[in-house]
């Protein structure tokens, strides 16, 4: 299993690696099939686990008496804590992030729920369409709360430019992307225009502006007037007015988030509200899901490795989606330190894969 991260992050992944390394010197396999076992009985159950239950669980060959041992070797290195007197044990955050390392792969998904998945986002009829599909599958398939980012405008190209005539003196402009984003806005023109210059305009802007990537469109928008009858170059400065202040300079991300209700308050002992109103945040959630990088990372925070503080007690998952290589957005899952990872981030990774096939075939 490939565990990446954006850059800043990956550096902060290697050292992780490096302490835990330094760690597992002394945690034999034993004692990390003791820790496996900890962090799925606790996962599934949500009750702190003592050596019997493991022995009677797990098939671990060794008697209670040894399983407390390795037990109290875990505790003492951080990996997990006994939350009260006489209890079970519970994984740390640190616990957790060893586990997640230490996956030797993620769990894959059936046959029958790929194709589920598959024919569950092919019926999309457009990006809208697919965004709000890949939320409730995630929400469904992982019982997380997930996000899913909009692909950027910075990373997208254009496929075509539409102008439609509303009035005399006003147009719409439609903008299509090469990842299936449309975004329409209403040009008021200081003139009248007629069927032919509407013609004209929308074959010069499609002609120099298909294919640009849309951090390009202002170079390129600066030089068409030259290109349009200079009786109708007043409507069309309008029409590239529109497309300069609407789709270039305005690049803010849009984050879709669903499966609020798959978190319960047992799950947060610090309450769920802070971790409820951090979620509102459109700017929280683009710091929680990092930059997107490429397509083969799968980024794993746990707890207090979030940089979101209303969000410590929560773990992310998250992949970036796109076409080709090259990422255009990214999307997961956000829930409780208590996660399913391996299943959560099967799903995460394989909606992603067919959410960016969808995507190159649209």
């Amino acid at each position: 299993m490939e565990l990446c991260q954006d850059a800043p992050c990956a550096i902060d992944l290697a050292l992780r690696m490096t302490e835990c390394q330094r760690g597992d010197t002394l945690l034999d396999d034993r004692k990390l099939a003791v820790l496996r076992a900890v962090v799925e009985d606790y996962v599934s159950t949500m009750e702190p686990v003592g050596s019997k239950s493991l022995v009677d669980r797990h098939h671990l060959d060794v008697s209670p008496a040894t399983i407390r041992n390795d037990m109290a070797v875990l505790e003492e290195q951080g990996y997990i804590a006994q939350p009260h007197t006489s209890a079970g044990r519970i994984p740390t955050d640190k616990g957790y992030r060893l586990f997640v390392d230490r996956l030797s792969g993620v769990k894959p998904l059936s046959a029958a729920e790929r194709r589920a998945i598959e024919t569950f986002l092919a019926g999309a009829y457009d990006l809208d369409d697919v965004v709000m599909r890949t939320v409730r599958l995630l929400a469904q398939l992982t019982r997380q709360v997930a996000v899913v980012q909009y692909p950027s405008l910075t990373r997208s190209a254009v496929r075509h430019i539409e102008l439609v005539p509303l009035a005399a003196k006003r147009l719409l402009l439609v903008l299509i992307t090469d990842t299936g984003r449309v975004e329409q806005r209403t040009v008021e023109l200081p003139g009248p225009i007629g069927e032919d210059a509407v013609t004209q305009l929308r074959a010069v802007l499609n002609a120099c502006l298909d294919g640009r990537m849309l951090t390009e469109v202002a170079s390129v928008v600066a030089d068409l007037p030259e290109r349009v009858q200079p009786g109708d170059r007043p409507n069309a400065a309008a029409v590239f007015s529109v497309i300069l202040e609407s789709l270039v300079e305005r690049n803010e991300e849009k984050i879709v988030v669903g499966g609020a209700s798959n978190l319960t308050p047992a799950d947060f002992s610090k309450g769920l509200r802070e971790v409820l109103e951090s979620l509102e945040e459109q700017v929280v959630l683009m710091r929680l899901l990092g930059e997107a990088v490429d397509q083969s990372s799968l980024m794993v925070r746990i707890g207090a490795e979030n940089p979101v503080a209303g969000l410590r007690s929560t773990s992310v998952v998250a992949a970036g989606y796109g076409t080709g290589d090259q990422a255009l957005a990214r999307l997961g899952v956000v829930g409780p330190t208590r996660m399913d990872y391996p299943t959560a981030m099967g799903a995460v990774r394989a909606v992603a894969r067919y959410v960016g096939q969808i995507l190159a075939g649209s």
